[in-house]
C-alpha cells in the first residue's frame, strides 16, 4: 500500500475539499514542516505532496522509499531535481490553475493605483473629505486605462492571459523580449524599448539566476513614463531596495506587489517602511488563490498522483525518469 504524506496542507486554503486518491493508500497530512522534521516525517512515505517545504539533496539521500514527489504549485525550485533525476523518483507540478486568479488580480492592482482607490480610501477615514467643503476633491491623480501601454514581462499563460485583459480595456499591450536579446520573433518588443514605453509593467517570468533582479535601478532609470510596476510573479525579479528609490525619485508612479524577495517579509525588508504610501500596494502572496483556482491545483495535484501510479506520470519536470518508482 502507498503511504501518501502531505506536509504542509496550510498552503491550501481551508476552503478546498481536498479529495484523495482513487486507489488504497495510507494517507498522512501536517499543517506545515519545518526542514528539520522533513526526514522523520517522510521516513516511510513512498508519495510526498509539498508546497513550500524543500526536499534537497542531503533530505532525499535518507528517503530511500521515496518514488514521487507531487509539487502542489507551478514553481518546483523547492526540489533538487539533479538527485530526483538521479534516483528516478518522479516529480509534477501543476500547471495553468490560476490562469485567472492571478491576471484578475494583476488587475486589481492595477485598477486600485491607476485610480489612486488607496489614497482616496485613507482620505475618506482620515476626514479630509468630509472636511473639504465641497462634493469632491483631488487630491490623487486618477488616469484611464484606455489608450495607455501596458508592458509585460512573460509572455507565458498567464502573460497573455493578461494581455488579453488590457487589450480588451482599450491598452495596447507590449511583450518584452528577454533583457539583452537582440530579436526574437514578432510577438516581442525589445526589452529596453518596453520600458521606455510603458504606462503600467506587468512581471509574469519565473525567477531564475537568470531573470533575478531583472528589475533594479539602471532598469527603473530606462522608465520614461514612470510607470505603475504590478508584480504577482516572483519577489527576486526585482530589486527591492532599488525599487524604494525608484519610487522615491519618482521614477515609477506606484507599485502593486503580491510577492516578496522572503517570504513572509523579514522586520527589515524595505517596502514593509512604505506601506502606508498610498501608490503602494503589497498583498500576502495571494494572487494565485481565487476558491476556484485552489481547487483546480488540487484536483491537479491528486491526478498527478493517480497517474503516477497508473504508470502514466503527469506533468513532469526534470528529464523525465526512464521508469516509475
Amino acid at each position: 500500500m502507498y503511504r501518501i504524506v502531505f506536509l504542509d496542507r496550510d498552503t491550501i486554503g481551508p476552503g478546498v475539499t481536498l479529495t484523495h486518491p482513487d486507489f488504497p493508500h495510507e494517507w498522512t497530512e501536517y499543517r506545515h514542516t519545518t526542514p528539520q522534521q522533513v526526514v522523520e516525517r517522510l521516513q516511510d512515505a513512498n508519495i510526498v505532496i509539498t508546497n513550500k517545504v524543500p526536499l534537497r539533496a542531503d533530505t532525499l539521500a535518507q528517503l530511500p522509499r521515496l518514488a514521487m514527489i507531487a509539487v502542489a504549485a507551478t514553481g518546483h525550485d523547492v526540489v533538487d531535481l539533479g538527485v530526483t533525476c538521479e534516483r528516478r523518483i518522479v516529480v509534477s507540478n501543476v500547471r495553468g490553475y490560476a490562469t485567472h486568479s492571478v491576471p484578475e488580480h494583476a488587475f486589481a492592482l492595477i485598477f486600485a493605483l491607476r485610480r489612486s482607490l488607496t489614497g482616496y480610501r485613507q482620505d475618506v477615514i482620515r476626514g479630509a473629505w468630509q472636511q473639504s467643503g465641497q462634493f469632491c476633491f483631488f487630491n490623487h491623480p486618477i488616469r484611464d486605462l484606455h489608450g495607455s501601454t501596458l508592458g509585460i514581462i512573460g509572455a507565458g499563460a498567464l502573460g497573455q492571459a493578461v494581455g488579453a485583459m488590457g487589450r480588451a480595456l482599450g491598452m495596447r499591450v507590449l511583450y518584452a523580449a528577454h533583457k539583452g536579446a537582440a530579436a526574437m520573433g514578432a510577438l516581442y518588443t525589445p526589452f529596453t524599448a518596453v520600458l521606455a514605453q510603458a504606462d503600467v509593467l506587468s512581471l509574469h517570468a519565473p525567477l531564475t539566476p537568470a531573470t533575478r533582479h531583472l528589475i533594479a535601478l539602471p532598469e527603473f532609470e530606462q522608465m520614461q513614463r514612470h510607470p505603475l510596476l504590478i508584480n504577482t510573479s516572483r519577489g527576486g525579479l526585482v530589486n527591492e531596495h532599488d525599487l524604494v528609490t525608484a519610487l522615491d525619485q519618482g521614477l515609477i508612479s506606484g507599485a502593486g506587489f503580491d510577492v516578496l524577495t522572503s517570504e513572509p517579509p523579514a522586520a527589515d525588508n524595505p517596502l514593509l517602511g512604505i506601506l502606508e504610501r498610498p501608490n503602494v500596494i503589497v498583498t500576502p502572496h495571494v494572487a494565485w488563490a481565487s476558491t476556484e483556482a485552489m481547487q483546480a491545483l488540487w484536483n491537479q495535484v491528486i491526478a498527478n498522483i493517480n497517474a503516477f501510479v497508473a504508470g502514466t506520470p503527469l506533468n513532469q519536470v526534470g528529464e523525465p525518469p526512464d521508469r516509475v518508482g
